[in-house]
């Protein structure tokens, strides 16, 4: 197991991996439906494994990869659907987001609480190279739809770019383009891109090593 990153959370620590690990993709689609994280597989916050569960004791064929907020070292160690029907969360305290982030870490939160217990307690989080936080629009969580670079973006999300260049304060910088080209959706930096369950558009932000 890779352990890389552990930030202090209350009395949690974060459990992850490496933020430039490469995705494993698996093609057993059954997982659980996340309202905020359609495609987890496809993002790579789950891949397919035979690793036993620690909630629930069953090799289920997918185990969570991402982020995990708690006591216990659990990463690489819950299946989705320990995630899911919050078993995950009731049994170790776990959160898979740090709930401050949920709506960027806006003050005071743009959305309910309930889509805060939503996100943190029951979805899936994801890795980052710095600490991740969770975009909202219309007053509700989007789902997060995965890392993306300069080709990714244009290719699938241009409506996305200028959200992230928003985010990094870059509206005015003569250095946003050569900032953009160098966005790479494996490296250093990177964007997360989501999308608005509501309006349907796409917001991101970028990090990097």
């Amino acid at each position: 197991m890779n352990i890389s990153s552990r930030q202090l959370a209350g009395n949690r620590v974060r459990w992850g991996r490496d933020g430039n690990k490469s995705q494993v993709r698996a093609t057993n689609m059954s997982v659980p439906i996340f309202k905020y994280h359609p495609d987890p597989i496809g993002t790579g916050s789950v891949e397919a494994s035979d690793t036993e569960c620690v909630c629930c004791g069953q090799k289920r064929g997918h185990i969570y990869s991402g982020s995990v907020f708690s006591v216990e070292e659990l990463a690489e160690r819950i299946c989705p659907w320990c995630i899911a029907d919050g078993s995950a969360h009731k049994k170790f305290d776990a959160e898979f987001t740090d709930a401050a982030g949920v709506g960027g870490y806006s003050r005071p939160p743009v959305v309910p609480n309930s889509v805060i217990e939503e996100v943190v307690f029951r979805t899936p989080g994801f890795s980052g190279w710095q600490q991740e936080h969770w975009l909202a629009c219309c007053g509700d969580a989007a789902a997060f739809l995965g890392r993306a670079g300069r080709a990714e973006l244009e290719r699938q999300w241009p409506d996305a770019i200028l959200s992230i260049q928003q985010e990094c304060g870059m509206v005015n910088s003569p250095d946003w383009k050569s900032y953009l080209m160098a966005l790479e959706k494996d490296g250093s930096p990177t964007a997360y891109v989501f999308r608005c369950l509501h309006c349907g558009k796409h917001l991101g932000y970028s990090d990097c090593d």
